[in-house]
């Protein structure tokens, strides 16, 4: 089963690359959605449980989000995401490292569904990427790993590009 999660993680490493590169956040949306579904059943496979989910229902809600934001989406999704952190934790007695998945989810949750900048969303998304870092190495996933490591480059190197094009454009004193 090993090699057949490691695939999806490599599939997801490759469309989250691209993903993080779109300037039109719907665009970003969607084959970010594609990533997400991708990693999530890496996690599953691997039995990282909360990794999972909290992809699953980011994939979803990247898709959900292309036409509809508001209050009740964010809510549904919010407590999705909280639902299923009691579940693993009170039901299913997992470990705490969970919080840390979970954690990452809500800031993807909320930044993907309140902002409409994808600026804004990367700049969100750091803390997001870190904690879910965080989580791929305490789990043993290495395409989570890396995944996390090529979103955070792709993430600032983003919006480096996106500095320096508005350095260009500002005129000088």
């Amino acid at each position: 089963m090993l090699p057949v999660a490691e695939v999806f993680g490599a599939i997801a490493v490759v469309f989250n690359f691209i993903g993080y590169r779109q300037s039109d956040i719907n665009r970003y949306r969607f084959i970010s959605a594609i990533a997400l579904l991708s990693v999530s059943i890496h996690f599953f496979l691997i039995g990282a449980m909360a990794a999972g989910i909290g992809c699953m229902l980011a994939c979803i809600r990247n898709i959900v989000a292309i036409k509809y934001r508001g209050l009740p989406v964010l809510i549904t999704f919010v407590t999705a995401n909280l639902c299923f952190f009691f579940y693993e934790l009170l039901w299913l007695d997992h470990s705490w490292i969970i919080v840390i998945a979970y954690a990452s989810s809500l800031i993807f949750t909320i930044g993907s569904i309140s902002l409409t900048s994808a600026k804004m969303i990367r700049q969100w998304f750091i803390l997001a990427e870190v904690l879910g870092l965080i989580y791929a190495i305490m789990v043993g996933s290495i395409f989570g790993t890396i995944f996390n490591i090529t979103n955070l480059l792709s993430i600032f190197y983003t919006l480096y590009q996106d500095s320096a094009a508005e350095n260009k454009v500002q005129p000088k004193d």
